[in-house]
C-alpha cells in the first residue's frame, strides 16, 4: 500500500510561505515561483492573505518545529526541508515536458534517489513528449465525435498510445499523426478476457496482462486472487467476486476475468 497520495497542486497567482535562509530556502522559492506561485517570506503574512501551503527551511530544529506547529494551526499543509516527520506533504524530483510532468518521490526516503531516477527517465522521455499531450488536448472535441461513448474512446487510446502503437509516447514523430489516427481508427469490439495467474506476486505479472488490467472495465475475480493483484487494475474499473468456475456475463466494454492457476488442478 502506499503511504502517499501523488497530486498535482496548482498554484498560479497563489501565495505560498517560504521560510528560512540558505540555498534549501532559496530552491524551494525558485520551485514556488517556477509554478507561478507568489512566495511570502513571512507566515502571519501569508496566513492573512489565504496561503494554503507553507515550506519551512530553517537550519535551526527548534525553529522548523515552531513555524511548523504555527502553520498547522492555521490550517497550511507544511514541507519541512530535510525533516520528513514534520511533513504533510514531500516535494518529488520533476521531470518536466511541459504540460507533461514526470513526478518521483520516496515519501521523504532519498531525494538523491529521486533524483537518479528522474535522470535516468530524462533519456528515455523525448523532448517531443509534451508536444504530444498537446496535440491530444486540441484534439479532444474531435476524439469525441470520433469515439462518443467514454469506454470506446479510452481502448482507443490505450492501444494507440501503446508500445509500438501510432501514437507511441516515446516515438518522436507521434504529435504529428494523431489527425491520420483519428481518420484510421476503428472501435475495437471487446468482450471476456481471462488471465490465469501463476504467482500471486504483482511483480510477474506479464506486460500484456498489465496493460489489460489497466484497460479494464470491469475486473471480475476469484476469492484467492490476491489485493496485490487487484490493486495493478483500473482504480475506477468496477470490480465483482465470482465463484470458482463462473464466467462473468460480458457487459460493456473489456471485462478482465482473473483466477488462480490452482483452481485448475
Amino acid at each position: 500500500m502506499i503511504e502517499t497520495l501523488p497530486l498535482f497542486h496548482r498554484i498560479a497567482g497563489q501565495p505560498v510561505v517560504v521560510l528560512g535562509a540558505g540555498e534549501a530556502a532559496e530552491a524551494k522559492r525558485r520551485l514556488v515561483e517556477r509554478a507561478g506561485g507568489i512566495v511570502v517570506d513571512d507566515l502571519q503574512e501569508g496566513i492573512d492573505k489565504g496561503a494554503r501551503l507553507a515550506f519551512i527551511a530553517h537550519e535551526d530544529e527548534t525553529a522548523a518545529e515552531g513555524d511548523t506547529v504555527r502553520a498547522r494551526c492555521a490550517g497550511l499543509l507544511v514541507n519541512a526541508t530535510d525533516r520528513p516527520a514534520l511533513c504533510d506533504f514531500t516535494v518529488p524530483s520533476i521531470l518536466d515536458r511541459t504540460p507533461v510532468l514526470v513526478a518521483i518521490g520516496t515519501g521523504g526516503a532519498s531525494a538523491g534517489l529521486a533524483k537518479q531516477l528522474r535522470l535516468r527517465l530524462e533519456v528515455l522521455l523525448p523532448q517531443s513528449l509534451g508536444a504530444l499531450a498537446k496535440a491530444l488536448g486540441a484534439a479532444r472535441t474531435a476524439l469525441r465525435g470520433r469515439f462518443p461513448d467514454a469506454g470506446d474512446r479510452r481502448r482507443a487510446l490505450d492501444a494507440a498510445l501503446g508500445s509500438g502503437g501510432p501514437l507511441d509516447p516515446l516515438d518522436e514523430t507521434s504529435a504529428a499523426r494523431i489527425d491520420d489516427w483519428l481518420s484510421a481508427a476503428g472501435q475495437e469490439r471487446v468482450g471476456v478476457v481471462e488471465i490465469v495467474l501463476h504467482s500471486d506476486d504483482p511483480e510477474d505479472l506479464t506486460l500484456r496482462q498489465a496493460r489489460l488490467m489497466g484497460s479494464a472495465d470491469l475486473i471480475a475475480y476469484e476469492a484467492e486472487v490476491p489485493r496485490a493483484v487487484l490493486d495493478r487494475a483500473r482504480a475506477d474499473a468496477a470490480r465483482v467476486m465470482v465463484a470458482p468456475g463462473e464466467s462473468p456475463r460480458p457487459g460493456e466494454g473489456l471485462t478482465i476475468l482473473l483466477r488462480m492457476a490452482a483452481r485448475l488442478h
